[in-house]
Order: C-alpha cells, then sequence, then structure tokens
C-alpha cells in the first residue's frame, strides 16, 4: 500500500450543504489528486444527503474518502423554545460501526430535534459514540465560543467532556483563515491541548475548491438568505481562505505545530474500512438482507403462498387455461421463485389488495409490470398480457439481474391511506417516503443570481423569457452543443451577452451555480420500504409531517431497499365519482370486467375527435389524430398512446394510411409479419424491438432487452456490437449459450442490416407497450363514460377539480358550447360541490373563492334540517353562526364572514331571492353586524345548534335601497372575481356574432393539453407558426428595456382560455392606445414555448370595432315567457334555464297579469326554446321585436 500524503483535508462542505458550499462533489476530486492529495472528508452542514455519491465517485477517482458531518449540538435536542442555540462539532466514521451512529444521530436530529437547524444533544453523543472521531469544529464549536467569550474554564470543561466520550479520538480543531477571533483564540486552543493532552487537528473551512470560488461561495449565502452582496448588514464569511489548500500552503501556515499537520493523517489511517460496499467502478453492492419479507397469514412460505394465490387467480381470469397460457404461467413462477422476487409480488398484491377492500381505486397498472400474467392472476395488473402481446421479459428476466418495478397507480384523493397501510403493517420505522433536491434551474440561477447583483427583475425576466426551458445556460448562450450535438443557442442572448457587461456578469455566476442543490423535497411517489429500521442503513430527515430518506430514490434502490412507486393518479378518482353518479342518477351499477373493451358507440366517439375529457385523448393534436384514425379495437387506443409523441409521431400518418388500406402494407421479411400485424406494419413498441431480435436474431428475451436499453439510450459502441450479433450470430454474453443471427434464420444480410439500422432510431422514442395497455383502459373506461353519461362524467371531472379555475372554465366552456344546462351557484339548490340537476350541472360553492368546506357543508346542512332559506335575511339570521362540537367534545362557535357573503351575493348565489346584486352588496355588511350585534344580547340557552332565528321585534328588518343592478360588464367582472370565470355571461358573447367574422386560425384552447399525469403540456404547437386570435385584455404589464425603450407583457383572454402574448417595443408602439385592460382586441404573431407554456410574439395588435347593435337598431328583440296561473312555483326552474343560454336578447316575464323583467338576456336557440316547453307551452315562448325608446 502506498504511503499517504502528509496532509489531509478532514473539515469540507460540499454543494449538499445546501447554499452554504460551493464545491460540487464532481469537481473535488481531481483537485484533490492535483493538490498531491490522496484522501478527504466531507462534512456537510448538519446532513448526509451527499455522501454516497461523495464516496462513489471518491472510489471511481481512487481516493480514499472519510464520511462525515458537521452536526448541530445542544444540551436538550427535545427543547424548541427561544432562539436558535446550537454549537457546531465535526463527527467522522472510522468504520461501519461510526456510520451506522452518525445516520442514528442525524436522524434523531432531523426527526426529533429540528428547531431552526437539525439538532443533537451533548448526552445522545455519548449513547452513539463507537466509531466516530470527533473534531470540535471551527468558531462556531463550543470551545471556540468559550475560548471567544473569555471563558477559558468552560472550555476547558467542554474538551474533557468530549474526550470523556470519544477517548483518543477527540481532537481539538484549529484553523487559521486570517480572521481576528482565530489569532485571538489558536495560542489559547495550543495551551489546552498542552493542559489536558487532547492532540491539536489543522483544518480549513472548505467552502469552495479555489480562491477565486471565493464569490461564488457569497453568492449562494446570498441566495439562500435571499440578501444582496452589497448588503453590508448580511452574514458573510469574512475572508477568502476557504478553499483547498494544498499541503505545503497548510504547513506553513502551523508550521509552528506541526503535529496538528500530522494528526490529520494519523486521523485518515484510523478510518480503516470503507462504510459503503463499493465495486471498483463505486457502484452500491446491493444489499439482499434489506429487502423486506413478507409472512402469509396460513404459515406457508412465500413461494407456496404465492402459487396458490396465482392459481387460484388465474382460474377466475380464465374460463379455459390453455397449453400457452399454463406454459407462461410455470416460466413466469419458476424466474420470479428462483430470482427471489415471491415475497416483492406478495407486497404488491398485499396492499392493492387492501386498497381494493376499502374501495380505493388502483389503476390497471403501469409499467412493465403489466406483461406479467403472474401480476395479472393475483390482481396487481388488469390487462391479459398474452392478448396483447405484453412480454414478461420486459420486466424481468434472468440476465438482467436488477429489482423488478412494479408502479402502482392510486386514486389521487385517497394515496395517503395506502402508504399508511404500508407504515402500519410493516413499521414506521421501516417506511419513509424518497427526498428530492430542488436545484438551481438555469432560469431560476439567472434570476437569484440577478437579484443578488441587485440587477432589475425586469433585465433578468427579458433574460429568461428568451431562454428555451429545455436547455440549460450554456445551451441557451451557445456555449456547449446538446447531446446530439446540436447548437440551441438564442441569438438574442449571444448578442446580449457579448455586448452587455451586466448581462455577461450575471451569465457567468448563473452558469456556476446552475443546478446546484437548492433545498429538499419530497418524490410524489417514492416509498422506500426495508426488513430493518431505515435508520439503520440510510439517514433520515423530516419534510413536514412526513419522513423521508436523506438518500435520494436512485441510492436508496442501489443500496438495497425495495423502493415503491405510489402515484397518485386523478383520473381514477374521476372514473370513481362517475360511477357514483351514474348509480345514483341512475341506478345503473358499471362494471368494466362485465362490460368489456368492445363497445362501438365508445369507439365512434372517440373516432369523432369529440374527446375533451377523455384521458390521454383531449389534447387537439390527440383529437385530430383519433379522428383521423377512426379507431375501432382496443389495440388502435394502445397505438394511439404509444404513437403520439417525439420521434413515434412522425409515423402517424403512415399508421393511418395502412389502418384504412391494409392490402397496401408490406413487410421487409415474412418473420416480421407476426410481430407488426397489429401495427399495420408499423414498428411501435419497445416489445417489438424484443421481439425481432428474438424472431429474426435468434436472441433469448433477455438477450434482446439489452438490445432494447442500448438503442434506448444511444449507446453505440454496445449497438453495434449487437448489430454484428443480430445479423451474423455469435455468443451471449450473458449465458454464454450461441446466438443464430439473422442470417442462419432465412433473412438475407442486406435486409437482416436494414432491419436493424431501422430499428435504432425508432428504439430511442419506441413506448413500452405494457404500460400504454394499462392506460388505454383509462381511456377507454372515460370515453365509455362521457358517451353514455356525459353529465354525470364532467360532474366527475369538475368536482375532481374543484380549485383548478382553469379547468372548470374549460369544461364548463365546453358543455355549454355542447348545450348542456349549467345553473349558477344558488343558495337553496348547490350544494359544496358541483352536482347533476334537471340533465344538466349545478354550480358548487365550494368553487367560489373566499369560501371553505367546512362553513359551506354546515349552510347545507341547516338548509337541508330547516327547509330552504326564504330570503336573504333569513340566509344571515340562521347561518350567522353555528356550533360545533370537537373531537374533544367542547362546543365552539363558527362565524359565516362577510369576505364568504359577498362570494356569495357576486356569484348570484341568492339572485332567486328578488334583490339585485348592487343592492344586496350595499346592505349586507351592516345588517350582519347588526345581527351578530343582537345574537350576543341573547342568552346562550336560546341559540339552537344551527344559530338564531331573531324575533321580529327585534327591530332587524331589513329595508333595501331602490338601486340599479350593476351593469352587464361591471357584473361579469365580479362574478370572474369570485368565480374565478364568467359564468353567467362572456365580455365577448354580447360581439360573437361580429367577432366571429374575423379570420381567427386558433384560440386559447387550442394550445391546451394534459400528459399522463395530468400536467400541462403544449407539445402539438409547433414553433414559429404564424396565428391571428382574438380576445380581451385580462392583465397589463410594461417593462423597460435595457435601451430605455418600452414592451409588455399582456393576458389575452377568449370564450376557452387565455394566452400571454409578449410585445416588443416597435409593436408596442404601434400599438399602445390599443393595449389597455378590459380592450377587445385582434392580434397576430408567432407562438413560442417558453418553459412549457406557449405565447405569442406579436407582430401587430388592432382593436376590435365594437358595433353597438343594441343601440344603432331601430328595433330589438326580447323574448316574452308567459307563465300560466298555477305554475308559479317554477319561477326558478325557468330563470335557471335562461340564465344557462347567456346572449343579448332580453327577457321578460309575464305572471299574474303583470311583467317583470328578468334581468338576464339569451341567446335564440332550439335548446333554449326544447328546455323551456318542459315547463310552459308553445303559445308561451314569443320571441318579438320593439322599438328603442
Amino acid at each position: 500500500m502506498k504511503d499517504m500524503s502528509d496532509f489531509v483535508h478532514l473539515h469540507l462542505h460540499t454543494e449538499y450543504s445546501l447554499l452554504d458550499g460551493a464545491t460540487r462533489i464532481d469537481s473535488v476530486f481531481n483537485s484533490v489528486k492535483e493538490k498531491g492529495m490522496d484522501t478527504v472528508a466531507i462534512t456537510d452542514h448538519g446532513n448526509m444527503f451527499g455522501t454516497l455519491y461523495f464516496a462513489e465517485e471518491a472510489k471511481k477517482a481512487g481516493v480514499k474518502c472519510i464520511i462525515g458531518c458537521e452536526m448541530y449540538v445542544c444540551d436538550d435536542y427535545l427543547e424548541k423554545t427561544g432562539k436558535q442555540n446550537y454549537d457546531h462539532l465535526i463527527l467522522l466514521c472510522k468504520n461501519k460501526k461510526g456510520y451506522k451512529n452518525l445516520i442514528k444521530l442525524d436522524s434523531i436530529a432531523y426527526v426529533d430535534g429540528f428547531h431552526y437547524k437539525p439538532r443533537i444533544d451533548y448526552k445522545t453523543l455519548k449513547t452513539h459514540s463507537e466509531g466516530l472521531i470527533c473534531l470540535s469544529a471551527c468558531l462556531a464549536g463550543r470551545v471556540a465560543k468559550r475560548l471567544t467569550e473569555g471563558d477559558y474554564e468552560g472550555a476547558k470543561q467542554t474538551a474533557l467532556y468530549l474526550q470523556s466520550v470519544y477517548g483518543e479520538d477527540f481532537y481539538l480543531e484549529i484553523q487559521d483563515h486570517g480572521l481576528a477571533d482565530q489569532k485571538r483564540i489558536n495560542p489559547l486552543l495550543i495551551k489546552l491541548s498542552n493542559e489536558t493532552g487532547i492532540p491539536l487537528v489543522a483544518t480549513n473551512d472548505v467552502h469552495y475548491l479555489e480562491r477565486e470560488d471565493a464569490e461564488m461561495q457569497d453568492v449562494l449565502m446570498c441566495i439562500s438568505m435571499k440578501t444582496t452582496i452589497d448588503d453590508p448588514t448580511r452574514l458573510k464569511m469574512e475572508s477568502d481562505q476557504s478553499y483547498l489548500k494544498t499541503p505545503e500552503e497548510m504547513k506553513s501556515l502551523f508550521s509552528h505545530i506541526p503535529q496538528a499537520i500530522e494528526n490529520t493523517v494519523k486521523i485518515a489511517e484510523k478510518v480503516t474500512e470503507e462504510v459503503f460496499d463499493l465495486t471498483k467502478k463505486g457502484e452500491p453492492i446491493r444489499d439482499t438482507s434489506l429487502i423486506p419479507k413478507y409472512y402469509p397469514e396460513d404459515g406457508s412460505s412465500p413461494k407456496e403462498y404465492l402459487y396458490k394465490l396465482a392459481s387460484e387467480g388465474l382460474k377466475k381470469r380464465y374460463s379455459v387455461i390453455t397449453k400457452e397460457i399454463q406454459d407462461r404461467f410455470d416460466y413466469e413462477f419458476d424466474v420470479i421463485s428462483s430470482m427471489g422476487f415471491c415475497d416483492y409480488y406478495l407486497i404488491v398484491w398485499d396492499f392493492i389488495n387492501y386498497a381494493r377492500s376499502v374501495d380505493i381505486p388502483v389503476g390497471a397498472g403501469r409499467g412493465s409490470g403489466v406483461g406479467s400474467i403472474i401480476a395479472y392472476s393475483v390482481g396487481i395488473t388488469d390487462v391479459e398480457p398474452l392478448k396483447y402481446n405484453l412480454i414478461f421479459e420486459r420486466f424481468l428476466n434472468r440476465e438482467r439481474v436488477s429489482m423488478p418495478d412494479f408502479d402502482v397507480d392510486i386514486s389521487d384523493a385517497r394515496r395517503g391511506e395506502v402508504v399508511e397501510y404500508v407504515r402500519n403493517k410493516y413499521g414506521h420505522d421501516k417506511v419513509a417516503q424518497i427526498v428530492t433536491f430542488g436545484t438551481l434551474a438555469a432560469k431560476l440561477a439567472i434570476k437569484d443570481v440577478g437579484r443578488v447583483y441587485r440587477v432589475p427583475y425586469s433585465e433578468t425576466d427579458k433574460i429568461t423569457k428568451l431562454m428555451d426551458a429545455k436547455f440549460g445556460i450554456k445551451e441557451n448562450f451557445g456555449f456547449k452543443k446538446t447531446k446530439d450535438g446540436d447548437d440551441v443557442s438564442v441569438k438574442e442572448l449571444v448578442e446580449m451577452y457579448n455586448e452587455d457587461a451586466t448581462v455577461k456578469k450575471v451569465v457567468d455566476m448563473a452558469r456556476r451555480v446552475e443546478d446546484m442543490p437548492r433545498q429538499t423535497g419530497m418524490h410524489a411517489a417514492g416509498v422506500v420500504i426495508c426488513e430493518k429500521p431505515i435508520m439503520e442503513n440510510v439517514p433520515l430527515q423530516r419534510n413536514g409531517d412526513d419522513v423521508t430518506t436523506q438518500f435520494d430514490m436512485i441510492e436508496v434502490e442501489a443500496l438495497g431497499m425495495l423502493k415503491m412507486d405510489f402515484l397518485g393518479l386523478r383520473t381514477l378518482t374521476d372514473v370513481q365519482l362517475a360511477c357514483k353518479y351514474v348509480k345514483e342518477d341512475f341506478g345503473v351499477h358499471l362494471d368494466f370486467h362485465e362490460l368489456g373493451y368492445e363497445d362501438k358507440g365508445t369507439y365512434e366517439l372517440i373516432g369523432s375527435g369529440e374527446t375533451d375529457g377523455v384521458f390521454q385523448l383531449e389534447s387537439p393534436g390527440m383529437k385530430r389524430f383519433m379522428g383521423n384514425l377512426k379507431p375501432s379495437t382496443f389495440e388502435d387506443i394502445i397505438a394511439g398512446i404509444s404513437l403520439y409523441r417525439p420521434g413515434p409521431m412522425d409515423s402517424i400518418p403512415q399508421y393511418i394510411e395502412n389502418k384504412h388500406n391494409p392490402e397496401k402494407v408490406t413487410y421487409d421479411h415474412a418473420l416480421l409479419e407476426p410481430i407488426l400485424k397489429n401495427s399495420y406494419g408499423i414498428l411501435v413498441y419497445q416489445e417489438q424491438v424484443m421481439q425481432i431480435c428474438q424472431n429474426l436474431g435468434g436472441f433469448t428475451l433477455g438477450h434482446a432487452d439489452v438490445v432494447r436499453k442500448a438503442m434506448g439510450k444511444k449507446k453505440v459502441e454496445i449497438m453495434e456490437q449487437q448489430k454484428s450479433i443480430f445479423v451474423y450470430g455469435g455468443i451471449n454474453e450473458n449465458t454464454g449459450m450461441p446466438v443464430d443471427g439473422a442470417i442462419k434464420r432465412g433473412v438475407p444480410e442486406d435486409v437482416a442490416i436494414k432491419i436493424y439500422d431501422n430499428m435504432k432510431p425508432f428504439a430511442r422514442y419506441a413506448f413500452n407497450k405494457s404500460h400504454a395497455a394499462a392506460y388505454a383502459v383509462l381511456a377507454y373506461q372515460t370515453a365509455y363514460l362521457k358517451n353514455y353519461y356525459p353529465v354525470q362524467f364532467f360532474c366527475s371531472l369538475l368536482n375532481n377539480r374543484i380549485d383548478k379555475i382553469e379547468e372548470i372554465s374549460k369544461y364548463l366552456t365546453y358543455l355549454k358550447s355542447k348545450g348542456t344546462n349549467v345553473f349558477p351557484p344558488d343558495i337553496n339548490k348547490s350544494n359544496a360541490y358541483f352536482k347533476t340537476e334537471n340533465g344538466g350541472l349545478r354550480f358548487g360553492l365550494v368553487g367560489l373563492k373566499n369560501v371553505g368546506l367546512n362553513i359551506i357543508n354546515m349552510i347545507v346542512e341547516e338548509r337541508e334540517k330547516n327547509g330552504p332559506y326564504s330570503s336573504f335575511e333569513d340566509f344571515i339570521n340562521r347561518a350567522i353562526s353555528f356550533k360545533m362540537v370537537g373531537e374533544d367534545g367542547r362546543e365552539s362557535v363558527v362565524s359565516i364572514n362577510k369576505r364568504l357573503v359577498e362570494s356569495l351575493i357576486l356569484s348570484g348565489a341568492f339572485d332567486n331571492f328578488g334583490k339585485n346584486r348592487r343592492t344586496l352588496m350595499a346592505v349586507f355588511s351592516d345588517y350582519m353586524d347588526r345581527v351578530s350585534a343582537a345574537n350576543k344580547k341573547k342568552d346562550d340557552r336560546q341559540i339552537s345548534l344551527f344559530g338564531t332565528i331573531l324575533d321580529e321585534d327585534e327591530g332587524l328588518e331589513l329595508e333595501y335601497p331602490k338601486m340599479s343592478e350593476y351593469s352587464s360588464k361591471e357584473k361579469l367582472t365580479l362574478e370572474k372575481t369570485v368565480l374565478g370565470i364568467y359564468l353567467s355571461g362572456h365580455p365577448l358573447m354580447d360581439y360573437k356574432e361580429q367577432f366571429d367574422k374575423f379570420s381567427f386560425n386558433t384560440s386559447a384552447l387550442d394550445f391546451y393539453e394534459e400528459d399522463e399525469d395530468g400536467n400541462k403540456t403544449y407539445t402539438e404547437v409547433r414553433e414559429n407558426e404564424h396565428v391571428v386570435m382574438g380576445g380581451i385584455i385580462s392583465e397589463f404589464t410594461r417593462l423597460a428595456t435595457r435601451s430605455g425603450q418600452t414592451m409588455a407583457f399582456v393576458k389575452v383572454e377568449d370564450l376557452y382560455g387565455q394566452i400571454e402574448v409578449v410585445l416588443f417595443p416597435k409593436v408596442f408602439e404601434k400599438a399602445r392606445d390599443v393595449v389597455k385592460e378590459e380592450e377587445i382586441v385582434k392580434i397576430s404573431g408567432k407562438l413560442q414555448i417558453k418553459e412549457g407554456a406557449v405565447q405569442i410574439i406579436a407582430d401587430n395588435v388592432d382593436e376590435f370595432e365594437v358595433k353597438e347593435e343594441v343601440e344603432t337598431k331601430e328595433e330589438q328583440e326580447f323574448l316574452g315567457v308567459i307563465i300560466p296561473d298555477g305554475k308559479e312555483n317554477d319561477l326558478n326552474d325557468i330563470l335557471d334555464v335562461l340564465s344557462s343560454y347567456e346572449g343579448n336578447i332580453p327577457v321578460i316575464i309575464a305572471m299574474n297579469g303583470k311583467k317583470y323583467n328578468a334581468n338576464c338576456a339569451v341567446r335564440r336557440c332550439d335548446g333554449l326554446v326544447s328546455e323551456l316547453k318542459n315547463y310552459v307551452g308553445d303559445k308561451d315562448i314569443i320571441f318579438f321585436k320593439k322599438k328603442q325608446q
């Protein structure tokens, strides 16, 4: 073994000190070696986030690493009152026992001791001291603090206590960064060492690699503390000496105490073993003992129990078990059991079985696990793998020794219940969520650095708006090309960088800090399950109320822990709610196992392109695709989901052509036909790549999976090696068995080469058919529900998105366009959520702003118990306060507040009481005060459970002033402030007829898509496509450019949604008089996608010339509705119908010999007349014209 270098850095902070360390782990080890050292420690602030990554990179570089942490220590970690109170202390691991104690201490500090920082106490240090080396730390350590304060004896007592805990493994740490306090206490540290015999050790408090990186550390600290670099009051490092110094520099600094340098080497020599078991390549060696065991209740072995469950399930799934089915079953079971994954299957089966037993929706499957017939038999998945040619080896095979990975979709509303079940079953100490790290992404880095340097936000905002969110700073500014070798630099950005010194300064620093970890978060789906307490192997931290690992998803899996993905999928809740509403409204129980997936009407709906709301099929591009494809089989839906993505999308026209003209389909070789027949001769799936390798090249499916992965990740060397084997034959490296090759199987050499080469580019984007098949199940189910039960289906969508205004608006607009009645909020008819009513939908009150679910439930409960509210006054008196009984049995009073009442008024919830909104807004506040004051005077015994109804002699009658209603425009604007949408009308509706005459070629609706997880995407939009759009300006922001010119960012809203429009100075100058809020405009320009959102870069903005037809026409059209005697009680229902057909024709009601203005305007259409006929006769509906007064 070679001699160790004569100095070792034992105090080093990486980027995982989260904005308090500028040392990137991937750069540390080259620097260490270049400076003549061979060992280095990691001691991040209070955490162990980066330790495994540090150890892996050290191993690859041939550098010995020491795992450590700079802990925060206090007197009692359970004491969490008062200000921050803690000291620093360095702990280093000598061995695996020390590592286990360190993760125990750090986990306790985070999970139990967190108060400003993760803290441990001195008493607990003693309990977990074995295997650890302790250094007294920097000026923030207790020993140094006492010396700085002049308390030498206090420092000595602390040092002696730590010596009693760690013995000869405790060292007094001495540093010299040129700081005054260090100059003052260093002689005292030497004196203390001489008096106590505690050895000294010299360290540098390394936060960055080179001296010139000091400013980068300063910038990171400013970002962390949200301050600027010129703020004289901010916390900062007082010198530029916290870099990775050479041994020579360190020896020079401490030449008067050479033993302090020598002790760094002695400490390193005490580190006798690596704390992680790593290969020579730095990859963790999986510890199979960490995989949890499943213990069947009947006492059988996991293998026996899985076989029993699967065999019984197979009989239920198949009425006839053919030889093909049984052979597949036996083969899979042999692979699963021989590889030791019976426990894994049972663990997944168990929590899915639990979820279904308590009516929690679970998806049909996700990912390659859908290809397993054993999974299908026990109910883990719900797609028949043989029917759709799904391949088990894509999921698990003997030639790829890695953990299988069942990702499970669970109703997003109840995912937490399933996670809690797993915690309770396997132990809270053995189950944890998984950490994620939020980083300084490109645009965020630009903005944060700009703020630190006091660059105006408008300047950094301009830069980031020009950046392509798909690429980093280096690619956007032309410093490097993409992985594919493409130059994606933005011309304007390159010019700004080269011409503007401030921009250059910001960009240069931002690219240095880009992608550094900024904060921790929690993985949306990942849960780790371990056979042993997790804290014994991986450090933990608290994230809100949840406990997460400190290692990320890849690392915990690499160490051998079982990682499960519990994905919350909203569509599962959609389907469950829709089926519930169907059962309530029609008494029909929908079971898709019985209904099957071959309904002609459902395929006709999909083929019509009317797939708004349908899972995976509602984007504009997918609608066009389905409309052209006219799918007729479930395979078509699977293919649609797989093809509609970058790469395969280019094959869509050929796929459509081949489906409609199957006689034109040709194959390069006959052996391809059985593989590609179901996809009309087009290569669509990853599984097809594997089957081609198997059937033509003679590969095993495990070997074929190697090819698939190599093509998918563009591993050129492996691809070329496998090409030779595919064409000419060779040896399977995994099994040592010969491979025929295509030529031997009768494929001509040139054809074999062509087939392989054709696969290569496609395989990069090819989709997993197993995953697509499972998602096609949901696509079909939602299409079926929409086709046969559209109102119930959309009711479920709306209620499952009640807090997502943009989606509510989108679906309500769609429903109105299809003639579905959407009834407005009504205090006597609305429930908390949307509900079906008279073939339409009633708006739910919880969808209003400033309205909470609990108080709305109380309002509804009071109405249901004591009858409808008879007037606005009645509502205030009954709902002014409610008594609640808490879990502890104590009563409390909950009051409605004025903001809630205001929202109800402006939404129209009280319109049926006969008072207009402006009048109610004028009186409600004072009236609520009067009722509240009167209630306080009453004896508690007189207050009922649901508030109090005042006696008439209380003098609380409400007198309404005579006030006209808000103008239509005002009414709609105020309505939108509380509903988030225009419900009773739209500012553009009055001009729709004129508006439609514009030659618009797009609307906001064209830009909306969702991916499979419900996230917005805009993949259909073609960059630089020229569009013309009209709408109303809802937001308007001016910005000054550096040259002093004015540009603007404008939000334009049409009947379907809104889009951002950018007006650069020349365009804005021409349109200055037109661009203002509430102005209706026509915009032309080019599309661009930034940060995943669509913008129009305007080249022209024109005013929409509104012709006020109501004022210029000699006659105005009206609708008269005569309510026959005895039908007066239908008035509210008739008003609901009228309000759902908003337009510009005023309505007059005739009832009991009198005429009334209905305070609404409608559009003439068959749907309106048809609805009204439910309440009045043909002759009672009259459209007439009347001259203007």
